[in-house]
């Protein structure tokens, strides 16, 4: 086999239910596409097992990116290794004061705060400090650095973060304390790395975090590494939507934060382009979460941070909002009537129709119930559907309603879209958006399954299902841009603006984000560079980006920071303006070309199955492969494929494009 013939790249996403996996041969553009059940105590032996499920040897992979909320999962189930924290002098008690947020604003009864990140007793306060402009107040002496060295040899533990005060204005002294550390402590997490912007608390929490994740994330890249050894080309895809190397993700485990879902976007933001769709809905539905981001005008939505739980994550990232509501995720019957998630059957045993010892009622057994899940074929000729055992599983809550089989998993469906229903929301009305006037882009196991129905209670006109849409996140880590992200408090008033010191710390940023892509062979010549201030008037708090190109026209900054401030509010005023922060996006363009995926081998579907949909139950419904369709089709109808079944309810039609897309459309009456 020659060497242009066994150059494949690979993407991965890895789900809580599924590890989804697309294949792609460099010299043809030939692609593969293929499932395989998520390892969660073993996510390296399942990338392994995905690359055998589409037909290759190690030895023919030579480019492997993956997305993972593996880190992510870790901290909101609290499995983090024990981190300590060091701290100005006077400040080690930063995460135990907090902030203070309310979760309920009207609950009387306050629920107690929870415990912070670092106990106490893991707190040290050094004697150092930085004036708010960087200047050094006291630097730490050779004392004070021994006591430190001989304190965390006491405290045994893996990994020691280092948030400093005002270190994002100068990093003099933690940049002094990583090198004196490294030989101290496995892993050291330093600040104005993580996340080098004002607001000490949230960022020491993602300074902890980012630590302890740090243990983690090695461990298991280390060993993607020596079991996939390929060097450069294994890549991680980050929540800001693109690639990095594992070299850097090592340091900042945190930007894998939410990189499965950001995959998922990343695809979306090149399906908006060819389509040139000026306002796109993702909507991805897996076996465990749904995640909804807005793309406006080619460019996906960004926010600084998340919350995960009571604790900031102060990151950029796309702005992906999940909600534990997928196909795997189970319904129970309370007091208030039926609920969807967040609790989910996973992979191990999975929904009861997929036949593998599941006994809770899921999404996935209601669809397979009303007739969606042909039990005819398997899933990518692995996993067949027991409808059987599906209705065994939904019986006892249709009993307990007095309902029939097709009615109880119908309120199901409707329960589970009003819970998608509200994420669209939060996505579109709290940025201005009327998500009426949006196409949906449904992909993931179950998103062109609910596609419709959602589109139908939110009042959307078109859905669009794209090729490849079972894998469609995988599909991304590999059509992505090659990138890095870097962000900075800058703190200049537009008002007497010092242009050369702004111009200076800009310069600064970009050959920072651009490092990691020069060290992984990336020519000067191919990055490109986009440049984002986030701005506010001087009172304000909180920030709104606003992009911008050098050299920089401070004019026009203020008048785009206007326009963009009345856009979000309905209003703007000739109040003083700031720029708060400067994020910087190193980026080489992607250039892999993908053609249309071949999937698994798959059993003919029989011409037309009982199917139960609103206000129609048990009606025969055209059943039809997807890779045959080549005109329109009027609803009722299922149009399948190896991996994902996408329903076109009565009143609604399906057409595909050239790039094999599917456009459904409510039908003209």
């Amino acid at each position: 086999m020659s060497s242009s013939e066994d150059h494949w790249e690979v993407g991965t996403d890895i789900g809580g239910t599924f590890t989804d996996i697309i294949a792609i041969r460099r010299d043809s553009a030939e692609a593969r596409i293929a499932k395989v059940p998520s390892r969660p105590d073993a996510p390296v032996q399942a990338m392994l097992e995905a690359i055998e499920a589409v037909g290759l040897r190690k030895s023919e992979v030579r480019r492997f990116v993956h997305g993972t909320t593996r880190v992510t999962n870790a901290i909101v189930e609290n499995r983090l290794p024990k981190v300590a924290l060091v701290a100005t002098e006077g400040f080690a008690d930063v995460l135990e004061i907090a902030r203070y947020r309310r979760r309920d604003l009207y609950r009387l009864d306050i629920p107690p705060k929870s415990p912070p990140l670092v106990p106490p007793e893991r707190c040290f306060g050094l004697a150092e400090r930085l004036d708010h402009e960087g200047r050094v107040l006291k630097a730490p002496d050779e004392a004070e650095i021994e006591r430190l060295v001989a304190w965390l040899k006491q405290t045994g533990v893996q990994s020691v973060a280092v948030a400093l005060l005002h270190a994002y204005a100068n990093p003099v002294h933690e940049k002094m304390l990583g090198e004196r550390l490294k030989d101290v402590v496995a892993h050291v997490s330093l600040s104005h790395e993580v996340n080098p912007e004002a607001r000490e608390y949230e960022r020491t929490s993602a300074t902890v975090f980012n630590a302890a994740a740090m243990p983690i994330a090695v461990e298991y890249l280390s060993e993607l590494e020596q079991r996939l050894p390929i060097g450069a080309g294994l890549q991680v895809f980050h929540s800001a939507g693109a690639m990095v190397p594992i070299s850097a993700v090592k340091r900042r485990p945190l930007v894998m934060a939410m990189s499965g879902p950001a995959a998922g976007v990343s695809a979306s933001v090149s399906i908006a382009r060819q389509l040139g769709t000026s306002r796109m809905l993702t909507f991805d539905m897996g076996g465990t979460t749904t995640d909804v981001c807005l793309i406006v005008d080619g460019q996906a939505e960004m926010t600084d941070g998340r919350m995960l739980g009571d604790k900031p994550l102060r990151q950029p990232m796309l702005a992906v909002r999940s909600i534990g509501a997928g196909g795997g995720s189970i319904v129970r019957n309370g007091p208030g009537g039926l609920t969807v998630g967040p609790e989910s059957a996973g992979s191990e045993p999975g929904p009861a129709c997929y036949g593998r010892g599941g006994l809770e009622p899921t999404i996935t057994d209601a669809n397979a119930v009303l007739g969606y899940l042909n039990p005819e074929t398997k899933l990518g000729d692995r996993i067949g559907i027991d409808i059987k055992a599906a209705e065994r599983v939904i019986d006892p809550i249709a009993q307990a309603l007095g309902l029939s089989l097709t009615e109880t998993a119908l309120g199901i469906i409707k329960v589970a879209n009003a819970t998608m229903a509200r994420a669209l929301r939060r996505v579109t009305v709290e940025r201005g958006i009327d998500g009426r006037d949006c196409t949906l882009l449904a992909f993931g196991g179950g998103g062109p399954m609910h596609a419709a129905g959602l589109a139908d209670l939110y009042g959307i006109a078109e859905v669009v299902v794209p090729s490849a849409s079972s894998a469609f996140s995988a599909l991304g880590c590999l059509t992505a841009d090659f990138s890095f992200l870097q962000q900075q408090t800058l703190r200049a008033a537009l008002d007497g603006i010092d242009l050369a010191r702004v111009s200076e710390r800009i310069g600064t940023l970009i050959e920072d984000a651009s490092a990691p892509l020069i060290a992984n062979g990336v020519a000067q010549a191919e990055i490109q560079v986009e440049l984002v201030a986030l701005m506010r008037y001087a009172a304000q708090n909180d920030a709104i980006p606003v992009p911008f190109t050098l050299p920089l026209d401070v004019a026009k900054l203020k008048t785009d920071f206007l326009t963009r401030h009345h856009e979000l509010f309905g209003y703007a005023t000739s109040e003083p303006c700031v720029i708060e922060s400067v994020r910087v996006q190193a980026r080489r363009p992607s250039t892999t070309v993908v053609s249309r995926p071949a999937t698994a081998v798959r059993a003919v579907s029989s011409g037309r199955r009982a199917c139960s949909f609103d206000g129609f139950h048990d009606i025969p419904t055209a059943i039809i492969d997807r890779a045959t369709l080549t005109d329109v089709v009027s609803g009722p109808a299922i149009i399948e494929d190896a991996w994902s079944t996408v329903v076109v309810p009565p009143g609604w039609q399906a057409k595909p494009d050239a790039a094999s897309n599917l456009f459904l459309t409510r039908r003209a009456a």
